[in-house]
């Protein structure tokens, strides 16, 4: 991918590759919360992210005027299926990153700290994954100019609220933020979210987007101090 060596009749593994990694945060889920749990929570994600990027293509509600090309993989309603997959994904990584950053603190504290850091860490991914996106892979196309590499601010905002709200939902899903911490799974989450942005900033090397490349490699630094701060000064069931 990041070399161009993908030969243009195995374009669809890139979809393959998404889906399987949304797939490994909703085990993500079900290890942490039980599987019935991490079900229901899973299929939320995928289903209302669907269907809010679908109102996003045709009424340009939420995050701008967009629409996805044939790169994305199959469609429902103009809307790809990978893209439910894709936030399953993110929605794993700042979860993890957000559980152990709201622990310690009191009880409506924590639950702003989780939803807070939760759509923020969901955001800083996509400030690297929406660049290479739509300026590289021509996953979609933005039809109004913006000021960070053409992508309106009302993406990024909009990934704001939507992460939000799904982290909200978790609160109502499972009030227990510990969860079972099941070994290895809370170490293989935070390591995803490293691993994304890393796949694609060297994506982003091959379409000079240097200035994506460190602004979210500073901030990726700053997220995994913060959590690996936080994991080793707050006791476990705090």
């Amino acid at each position: 991918m990041t070399f161009d060596l993908l030969p243009p009749w195995l374009e669809w593994a890139n979809s393959v590759f998404l889906i399987t990694a949304g797939v490994v945060a909703g085990i993500y889920f079900m290890k942490m919360y039980g599987p019935w749990r991490g079900i229901i929570y899973s299929l939320i994600i995928i289903v209302v992210s669907i269907y809010v990027e679908h109102l996003g293509v045709k009424y340009n509600f939420l995050f701008g005027a967009y629409h996805y090309t044939e790169n994305f993989g199959l469609k429902i309603a103009d809307t790809p299926i990978t893209i439910g997959f894709a936030w399953l994904l993110i929605i794993g990584c700042s979860h993890e990153l957000a559980r152990v950053l709201s622990k310690g603190w009191s009880r409506w504290a924590s639950r702003f700290i989780f939803v807070l850091s939760g759509a923020l860490a969901a955001v800083t991914m996509d400030l690297i994954l929406d660049p290479v996106s739509f300026k590289v892979k021509e996953y979609w196309i933005w039809e109004d100019p913006g000021f960070y590499y053409d992508i309106p601010f009302s993406n990024f905002f909009g990934w704001f609220v939507l992460a939000a709200f799904f982290h909200l939902i978790f609160l109502f899903i499972h009030r227990d933020l510990e969860g079972r911490n099941v070994h290895p799974w809370p170490g293989r989450m935070v390591l995803t979210f490293g691993l994304i942005i890393f796949l694609f900033i060297c994506i982003a090397f091959t379409g000079q987007l240097y200035g994506a490349i460190v602004f979210v490699s500073a901030l990726t630094l700053l997220w995994y101090g913060l959590y690996f701060w936080r994991r080793s000064n707050v006791s476990p069931r705090t």
